[in-house]
């Protein structure tokens, strides 16, 4: 690694279980959708990944039901793995639009619930899923306190939330907030972008919260980067100019361009930890040096892919 890349080390890639568990609907799970995790699974665990990133509304809760069965078929991986899940959205049902709810009840129920699917004791990180312009934060710190003093959430974070936010909530809550996940690639570029283009007229046309970034660095909460391969935009066979830098950049580095879009985001200060949404095992396999080694692009090559992918130059 030469001295123009980033020190200290890398945020360690997630295993985001989204894909797993069969359609997104009602109907049970098949025999084919559990060896389709346990493939998936298999592969994370085979490059190095340890930490496993659900939601209760993915595949209406058979993401998590297949990952139970997986635990309970080899009881030794629970310790080798961090099990991390999130709560907070409830999908349209019964004539209701769907909505966000952190209501203290809420969020304890909707954790029993993950627990049982998940077939384990305890959840090792817990994050909010979206933010409730209702919720009260006393009350969630006081549910917080109640799944923590119970021994069923060791720590808890939040997801798709600004600085703002979660300084407004830990004010509440005693226990330090560990993460915030965001949608964050080189595809998805505001949370970069906002960084750059205060003071000029392009910043109103920015959505992303300015500060979030720095707020979550200097805070030690973990910078989880949810859509961080962009869908295989760059990784694909349609043709564009960062598609082929991203193919050049991986020749040179002797990697594959799965991971130069993860070391993009890992070359950041904040260190941002990514999340692998595929569950194709070969492209879960093909993201292997963004868990072994430190992110080898220089400052020149961070920039040329950020202003490669923005079409135009910096402000």
């Amino acid at each position: 690694m030469t001295s123009q890349t980033a020190a200290g080390p890398a945020g360690r890639p997630l295993y985001g279980c989204m894909g797993l568990g069969g359609a997104w609907d009602t109907a049970p799970y098949t025999a084919s959708d559990i060896a389709h995790a346990e493939a998936a699974v298999e592969a994370a665990l085979a490059i190095g990944i340890t930490v496993f990133d659900h939601a209760d509304i993915y595949r209406h809760g058979k993401s998590e039901a297949v990952f139970g069965e997986l635990l309970a078929r080899a009881p030794e991986l629970r310790s080798r793995v961090t099990v991390q899940t999130k709560c907070g959205i409830r999908q349209a049902a019964d004539g209701l639009p769907g909505m966000y709810d952190l209501r203290g009840p809420t969020i304890v129920r909707r954790v029993e619930e993950s627990l049982t699917r998940l077939r384990t004791d305890v959840i090792d990180v817990l994050l909010l899923h979206r933010p409730d312009p209702l919720a009260d934060p006393a009350e969630i710190a006081e549910a917080f306190d109640s799944l923590h003093g119970q021994g069923l959430v060791r720590r808890f974070g939040v997801s798709n939330m600004s600085a703002a936010q979660i300084a407004h909530l830990q004010a509440y809550v005693d226990v330090p907030l560990v993460a915030n996940q965001l949608e964050m690639s080189l595809a998805d570029r505001d949370w970069v972008e906002a960084g750059v283009l205060v003071n000029t007229a392009a910043a109103a046309a920015n959505g992303f919260p300015h500060g979030t970034v720095e707020y979550c660095h200097a805070h030690k909460i973990q910078l989880q980067a949810w859509g961080a391969l962009a869908q295989g935009r760059y990784t694909g066979a349609e043709d564009s100019p960062v598609r082929r830098l991203v193919a050049d950049l991986a020749e040179r580095k002797r990697t594959t361009p799965e991971t130069i879009l993860l070391w993009w985001l890992q070359r950041h200060p904040a260190r941002i930890a990514p999340v692998i949404g595929s569950s194709r095992p070969e492209r879960i396999l093909a993201c292997r040096d963004a868990v072994s080694r430190e992110p080898e692009l220089t400052h020149e090559e961070w920039y040329e892919l950020w202003v490669t992918a923005r079409g135009g130059p910096l402000p």
